[in-house]
């Protein structure tokens, strides 16, 4: 979008929120680049330069404006709504690959060379990886600085800096302030006119960082959040106080997220082993709440649906729940096929407890991280208490995610990842489609066989079977995932409302609180027979992780 310059001077002069995180416009006079919705007089169009990304603007030479905080905005939606490889090498970034393991680690991740994502990166963000990376780091480095009380030399540490004089420098040449400048601002009380932004000037007991994750408007935290909490697994998810609470597996340790959802943005407070996993919790953090989706994108696609339309328009902003690990994912589905939701947690909670890593945590109940598939490796089938056929399925997908013949990953191929499942006994289309949609943030993963989803369809007049649904939904692409959630949404289910308790009415806008007042049909359970995979029937799979109208949703 950058490269069209009317379309962006229109943007900055109506001061459209929209477009954040799309592009950023960099002041030719005052050598500083700004949000499209910055609150300062728009330049004149001859001063306007624009860049797709924040690393493109620092790189040639422009500092972050200080009212409106740019590095601080929403990620590019089109990061998470693409393939390619461009748009996978960012998710990695965003999850501290380069950091981790440098350029050549993440080109080895994408199976590419070096020099040819180094290439991709310049041509169409304007940066390469490793500008992106220093990028990151300063905005890490930033919420270290405005939200703790660690000594500078512990945040730049923690920041990813490899020494402390490139961690002042890159922060005095990024912000045009000194680290203890940047501190010195927020114990005064400044920037007091900012918007909602990464960081939230709090530290919170037991040595955790609060944080405010800033969002696209609209968002309905109904289904997303009363997802999360309907089906959290015992011990490594939980719903205190009114907020949703899970333990992190982290490259560098481990820790706990707990994110409450507010009026402007979500309230997050994360306690770290580690403070060099702070980038990488905040990442992970938004892909499960999927907050860098465009809202009013994808609900402009749907509302052209006459069947869809009244319920867009009621509850806008549906996001799709994720998973911040997606093997945990993938084993959780498998656990929950055919069953209820309280018995597809009751077997992960007895997974976690024989097989997880225990955890302290003072704040709640958490006790364990989710087994990794290395500790799942060596699992006695017998012990499963679950049919033959599906401990079987539940091993071999143990297996694959562990010799790395399966990659889940935030930059996973989807088709291959979707290959890959297929081939695994037990493993249908509507499994591959859910853990493409929930795992690996496929915006139009489409689950046609699911119960739910086509019991939701004829109650909307929409065609049912899953041929003629699929044809219906063409309509909807790139969306579909979305899609799915409105459908879910029309039935009766613990994972379509918020959870209430602890949750002060006031901190949500009322316009996005989920609607009672749309005519639904109740959604009852199932039961569905083993599938034999020569059948066209509904799959096995199907009343399970995400169906509601099976009563067992991971």
């Amino acid at each position: 979008m950058h490269t069209d310059f009317d379309r962006c001077v229109r943007a900055v002069q109506s001061k459209d929120a929209r477009f954040d995180g799309w592009f950023f416009t960099a002041v030719l006079t005052t050598r500083v680049y700004c949000r499209p919705s910055c609150p300062a007089a728009p330049p004149e169009p001859r001063n306007m330069t624009f860049y797709p990304s924040a690393a493109a603007a620092e790189q040639a030479g422009f500092r972050a404006c200080k009212r409106c905080r740019p590095d601080a905005v929403p990620g590019s939606p089109q990061w998470n709504a693409r393939a390619d490889l461009v748009a996978r090498a960012m998710r990695l970034i965003a999850d501290g690959v380069v950091d981790r393991e440098g350029v050549p680690g993440l080109a080895a991740q994408l199976g590419c060379s070096p020099r040819q994502i180094e290439r991709r990166l310049l041509a169409e963000l304007g940066a390469g990886p490793l500008a992106l990376a220093r990028a990151q780091r300063a905005r890490t480095a930033r919420v270290l600085i405005e939200t703790s009380t660690l000594p500078m030399g512990d945040v730049a540490f923690a920041s990813g800096f490899s020494s402390i004089r490139t961690f002042n420098e890159t922060v005095r040449e990024v912000f045009a302030l000194s680290p203890t400048e940047l501190r010195a601002r927020v114990a005064r009380g400044r920037p007091s006119t900012a918007p909602a932004t990464t960081a939230a000037p709090a530290t919170a007991p037991h040595g955790a960082l609060s944080l405010r994750l800033p969002f696209r408007q609209p968002l309905c935290p109904g289904s997303l959040f009363g997802h999360l909490a309907a089906t959290g697994v015992p011990g490594v998810e939980e719903w205190r106080d009114g907020a949703y609470r899970r333990t992190l597996r982290l490259p560098h340790g481990h820790g706990t997220a707990t994110v409450r959802p507010m009026a402007d943005h979500i309230a997050c407070r994360l306690a770290l082993t580690d403070h060099r996993d702070l980038s990488i919790a905040i990442s992970r953090c938004r892909w499960m709440l999927d907050l860098d989706a465009d809202p009013q994108a994808v609900d402009e696609q749907l509302s052209l649906d006459p069947s869809l339309t009244p319920h867009v328009a009621a509850s806008p902003g549906r996001r799709v729940p994720r998973t911040v690990d997606g093997a945990e994912f993938a084993v959780r589905a498998v656990l929950g096929q055919q069953v209820s939701t309280a018995a597809a947690r009751t077997l992960a909670a007895r997974l976690v407890a024989a097989h997880g890593e225990p955890v302290t945590d003072p704040d709640g109940g958490l006790t364990h991280l989710f087994p990794t598939p290395e500790a799942l490796a060596g699992l006695a089938p017998q012990a499963l208490a679950m049919p033959r056929t599906r401990r079987t399925t539940l091993t071999t997908l143990v297996a694959a995610l562990a010799d790395g013949g399966l990659d889940l990953g935030v930059g996973g191929d989807w088709q291959r990842a979707r290959a890959a499942l297929d081939g695994l006994p037990g493993m249908g289309p509507w499994t591959a489609e859910i853990i493409a949609m929930r795992a690996l943030g496929d915006p139009d993963a489409f689950i046609p066989t699911d119960l739910g989803v086509r019991l939701a369809a004829r109650g909307l007049g929409l065609p049912s079977t899953p041929a003629a649904l699929t044809s219906h939904a063409a309509a909807w692409r790139p969306w579909r995932a979305y899609a799915v959630q409105y459908l879910w949404a029309t039935g009766d289910h613990a994972i379509n409302r918020l959870p209430t308790e602890g949750l002060p009415a006031e901190s949500l806008p009322a316009e996005t609180l989920p609607t009672e007042s749309l005519p639904a049909r109740s959604l009852r359970p199932v039961r569905v027979r083993a599938e034999s995979r020569r059948t066209a029937s509904v799959r096995p799979e199907s009343p399970s992780a995400g169906s509601p109208s099976a009563e067992n949703v991971v």
